[in-house]
């Protein structure tokens, strides 16, 4: 009978080892989740991390069981509410007294309500502080039939566990104003926050918030929640850290995003065409060729120069044909933001390299922005090679979603310039850029070679430079390194990186960050300081080599090279 027991026993306790030990293994290569609310339809997707495999169709319904922590995303309703009922929120002024500012500023600084939001500052979003009034938080969400859980403002704790489906729908409540104001800040947590490094997945098609819990296992779980770029309010999550998760989901959650359709009503640009070239007469082709009158341009036309020559141009209404009070005849058009940029690519560039084309997309967007001027709410420039040349007809699919996938992205903090095949300074060459995406580099990261020092953000967006320079460290960067780069010649896995932005490290350690072309250092005073330096740049030009990851050699290599002079 004690026999029988202990072999039960035996077995019972094996089965238990082998369904804990399938159900880690599953845990750890299983339950990447991403759900959204579309035409009151909430979809789950359910992904294998172990897998390549991305389950094909429609997902399936979201379960209304399927709960999650709120985590950091408390903080994303705060910032809808302040600013759509206009409160003012003042910095948050970091004093050293609290562990949490570690998320926020260094001792002695401050922070601002975008960034705080995109670094996941809780400090600065805490109610007493914003002096939130209860009452008022409640009358606003439950006008906006919004959950229950949402309406009690002191309730709203990261651990409270809260369903999906109800978050789906308290995302759904913000007004669409808040939520388009909310998602332009929250561009930047995929290019210089905790999702840095995904944006040449998901482009600026996703606006999320970030949030990591640790979970019963002792672990942690993490994801997003947010909107896609037409509003589509998206979660997910998953095991480990935000970061982990934003990664991990990225390739596998690609193919849905990149079904969002973004809407062109962001801003508008007047494009006066053929600016350098007077129009003789323009003529409609379809009417026998018979000279067009003034006005709105529906169809296909064919214009004819004063110095002989003739273009065909094609218009939807989107094109008129005026008469100066001199008698001179314009052709001005009136697009959307991303129709106009989507014009610009396929006439200075084209599409065979999408990544390349993405490059110019925000390159273009980016000259726009510093460059037009502004008219009756409309960027207004011409149609011409010293600035950028237009094209005079509907762009094709490829050239729209190069628009559309880098949706608001520009360049900020510095000039932005591109030319076919000349590079310089601060100026993107066209066939570098191709060429490069051939190699396998991403948007962001051709962007990174010409300008390291800017930040890629929403045009849209508050924030602006993420890059305070450290004075005097580029140009010295750039006076050293061509001497450091005879001296490693012959150093395996040696490659002469483009010269990187030297940015002030704000909390931290210095390090250096390949994919945006950076190192960042406290500054440079002191020997010490320029072997920070010196130690951060070698890590870029021995990225591509095992000894890039070894701290010892990196090191040694900085002290001989500025100590010893060899």
């Amino acid at each position: 009978m004690r026999a029988r027991l202990c072999v039960r026993l035996v077995t019972w306790l094996l089965a238990l080892a082998c369904a804990s030990a399938a159900a880690s293994a599953h845990a750890e290569g299983a339950a990447l989740r991403f759900a959204w609310l579309r035409d009151g339809n909430a979809r789950l997707w359910t992904f294998d991390t172990a897998s390549e495999t991305v389950p094909p169709g429609a997902g399936e319904a979201l379960p209304a069981t399927l709960d999650t922590q709120l985590g950091s995303v408390w903080k994303l309703f705060v910032y809808a509410y302040v600013v759509d009922r206009q409160i003012p929120a003042p910095d948050y002024q970091c004093e050293g007294g609290d562990r949490e500012e570690v998320y926020c500023c260094m001792t002695g600084g401050h922070i601002d309500r975008d960034r705080a939001l995109v670094q996941s500052c809780g400090l600065f979003f805490e109610p007493h502080r914003l002096q939130l009034d209860p009452a008022g938080w409640r009358q606003y969400w439950r006008a906006r039939k919004a959950p229950a859980w949402l309406q009690d403002l002191y309730a709203l704790k990261p651990a409270r566990r809260v369903r999906v489906a109800d978050l789906l729908a308290a995302l759904q409540s913000i007004p669409s104003h808040a939520r388009d104001d909310t998602g332009n800040t929250l561009v930047s947590v995929v290019t210089s926050g905790r999702g840095e490094g995904t944006v040449s997945l998901y482009g600026s098609l996703l606006r999320a918030k970030t949030w990591t819990m640790p979970d019963a296992s002792g672990g942690y779980e993490g994801g997003a929640a947010g909107w896609l770029a037409d509003g589509t309010p998206v979660w997910m999550g998953g095991r480990g850290g935000s970061v982990r998760v934003l990664a991990a989901a990225a390739p596998r959650i690609a193919p849905l995003v990149a079904q969002t359709t973004v809407a062109d009503d962001r801003a508008c640009v007047s494009v006066e065409f053929f600016s350098r070239y007077p129009i003789r007469n323009v003529f409609d082709t379809r009417a026998g060729g018979r000279a067009v009158p003034a006005g709105l341009l529906d169809g296909s036309f064919n214009v004819a120069f004063e110095n002989g020559n003739s273009l065909p141009i094609e218009s939807h209404g989107d094109m008129r044909l005026d008469r100066a009070d001199d008698g001179k005849l314009h052709i001005v058009g009136r697009f959307g933001m991303n129709d106009y940029i989507a014009r610009v690519v396929e006439r200075e560039g084209d599409t065979a390299q999408p990544q390349a084309a993405r490059a110019l997309a925000v390159a273009a967007r980016s000259y726009l922005v510093q460059n037009a001027g502004r008219e009756r709410g409309c960027y207004e420039i011409d149609d011409s090679s010293r600035a950028q040349r237009v094209l005079p007809r509907a762009p094709r699919a490829a050239s729209r979603n190069a628009a559309d996938f880098t949706d608001g992205l520009v360049l900020a903090g510095v000039p932005v310039q591109f030319h076919h095949d000349k590079a310089a300074p601060g100026q993107m060459s066209w066939l570098d850029a191709k060429a490069a995406a051939q190699r396998g580099l991403t948007f962001d990261a051709i962007l990174a070679r010409t300008w390291p020092q800017a930040t890629l953000t929403s045009f849209a967006s508050p924030l602006a430079g993420d890059c305070e320079p450290v004075m005097g460290a580029r140009d010295w960067l750039g006076r050293e390194a061509p001497l450091w780069a005879r001296r490693l010649a012959g150093e395996p896995g040696y490659e002469e990186p483009e010269l990187p932005a030297v940015c002030e490290v704000t909390s931290g350690r210095p390090y250096a960050d390949a994919g945006r072309n950076r190192v960042y250092i406290r500054r440079l005073r002191s020997d010490d300081d320029r072997i920070a330096l010196t130690h951060e740049y070698l890590h870029l030009a021995f990225a591509h080599h095992p000894r890039g990851q070894d701290e010892t050699f990196i090191e040694q290599t900085a002290r001989k090279l500025i100590l010893t002079g060899s």
